[in-house]
């Protein structure tokens, strides 16, 4: 094995270099111990509620691979209005069944195939400031529609680590034990979300986990794409916000995945993301000596970010398959060789709440 691979896990051979997006898409639904492990006793179909933001295509080709290594019989549905061209193709072909429903509509909801076993992954985060009632909507009152509709799910519902405040960057991130103290519209309405499905496993059978998630990376979007191009094209890279959390993707969702097995009553809670506390500034001056550019850096950094403690996913799941150096390497060279993105910044920089 070369220097510039790395094995993983038991999991195959991580490569050096990421070189196109068909590659990069085997790698984030390769399965992980974690996915297996959440899926080796499934006993029904599973069903993928919003899947097609940025992370649930690539989670429902996980759990496709994942099934086949585990022999199991069960389909995995792929549910979203698939409103993104070719998406819907891709996932058939890649043995996802898909339905296209808007998930607010009863009637289309009531029509979803039958399942125990849900990831919840609908929302809306970009766009709240001046559409704040949609956000909400599908934030907080479609998680009770859901619950209605499938009374007896194990529900992995995907939240975020917005329903924290900032906290000290030297106390190293928020717990689960932590008291919620969400700032803006966006983070109440998934502290509502949260709320919702803590009400309904106390009031039917069904059992959650909730899936506070900071930040998922991959080579198209994420907080290290998003300091790696500012570094590349020369733009300033602001340091308030001077600390943040990152998680290769597949990581992150095959950790998703693995929450299957610890639905419970009340919801299980269980922060998602790697275990370093990244330093923006660092970061942007690994990128600046790996790019040979210099790195314009803004603002001084806060005593205070939003950062989460994963030491909880970390016992039950392990360290991440993809290590944070290995993350930024792979950005770099994706950055330099022009490889597509999704355009879609993170704002991990907003302090205010307001996205």
């Amino acid at each position: 094995m070369s220097h510039s691979e790395l094995r993983t896990s038991g999991r195959g051979v991580l490569p050096g270099h990421i070189t196109d997006v068909a590659q990069l898409e085997e790698l984030l639904s390769r399965p992980t111990p974690a996915a297996l492990a959440g899926l080796a006793h499934l006993d029904s179909d599973l069903l993928v509620l919003g899947v097609g933001g940025k992370m649930g295509p690539s989670l429902a080709r996980m759990a496709v691979r994942a099934m086949a290594e585990l022999g199991l019989p069960h389909r995995v549905y792929g549910v979203a209005r698939f409103s993104r061209p070719g998406l819907r193709e891709q996932l058939e072909e890649a043995g996802v069944r898909t339905v296209a429903c808007d998930l607010l509509d009863r009637a289309a909801l009531a029509d979803l195939p039958d399942s125990r076993n849900l990831i919840f992954m609908a929302g809306q985060k970009f766009g709240t400031t001046g559409n704040q009632s949609t956000t909400w909507a599908l934030n907080s009152y479609l998680p009770g529609l859901v619950c209605e509709r499938y009374p007896e799910a194990r529900i992995v519902a995907f939240s975020t680590g917005n329903v924290y405040p900032l906290t000290p960057v030297a106390l190293g991130g928020s717990r689960e034990s932590d008291t919620p103290g969400p700032v803006g519209e966006y983070a109440n309405s998934c502290l509502a979300r949260e709320r919702i499905f803590e009400h309904f496993t106390r009031t039917t059978p069904i059992r959650s986990a909730l899936m506070r998630l900071n930040y998922a990376v991959e080579m198209r979007y994420g907080v290290l794409l998003d300091i790696a191009r500012k570094v590349y094209g020369g733009e300033p890279v602001d340091v308030t916000m001077g600390a943040a959390n990152v998680i290769w993707q597949a990581d992150a969702n095959a950790q998703a995945l693995g929450l299957l097995a610890h639905c419970a009553t009340p919801p299980f809670v269980c922060n998602v993301t790697g275990p370093e506390t990244l330093s923006v500034r660092r970061v942007a001056e690994q990128f600046s000596q790996i790019f040979g550019k210099e790195a314009i850096l803004t603002g001084s950094e806060a005593a205070t970010a939003l950062l989460n403690n994963a030491g909880q996913a970390q016992a039950l799941f392990g360290y991440p398959t993809v290590p944070l150096d290995r993350l930024i390497r792979w950005t770099a060279q994706w950055v330099d060789q022009n490889g597509p993105t999704l355009d879609k910044p993170t704002h991990f920089e907003t302090r205010d709440g307001n996205f």
